[in-house]
């Protein structure tokens, strides 16, 4: 008796945060189907015009925006960027240098530093064989 193996599948929801993109800009087909191992797999390593265009020129969902911005998801609600937006519209904002841009990035990279900072300190408790 032999198994066969079955393909792991998830929904077009799944598919579009693990590549990035904002799920209600892709192509139909691409928001009403399943999406296999495979298929995610294949659109990674060879993306088609409409997955490079998306990564280029967006709209692009929040945690990219955020990326982008070099700011948390939390410093995009506090600044009331909820919606998806575009390259052009996140380089707009990066040329213009609003204050709240500038406080975020500042808080940003404090809790990077912060993390970090305990990252280290855990490491060398574990290396002295202290719990």
């Amino acid at each position: 008796m032999t198994s066969r193996k079955t393909s792991q599948t998830m929904k077009p929801a799944t598919a579009a945060k693990k590549l990035g993109v904002y799920l209600e800009a892709t192509p139909a087909e691409f928001q009403e189907g399943v999406v296999s191992r495979d298929e995610l797999n294949a659109l990674q390593a060879e993306p088609p015009e409409w997955l490079r265009e998306l990564r280029r020129n967006g709209p692009h969902p929040r945690p990219v925006v955020a990326a982008k911005l070099g700011v948390s998801m939390s410093g995009l609600a506090r600044a009331g960027l909820t919606d998806p937006l575009t390259t052009e519209q996140i380089n707009a904002i990066k040329d213009e240098n609003p204050d709240w841009l500038q406080r975020e990035r500042a808080t940003y990279a404090e809790v990077k530093r912060e993390e970090a900072a305990k990252k280290q300190a855990a490491a060398a408790e574990k290396k002295t064989g202290r719990s």
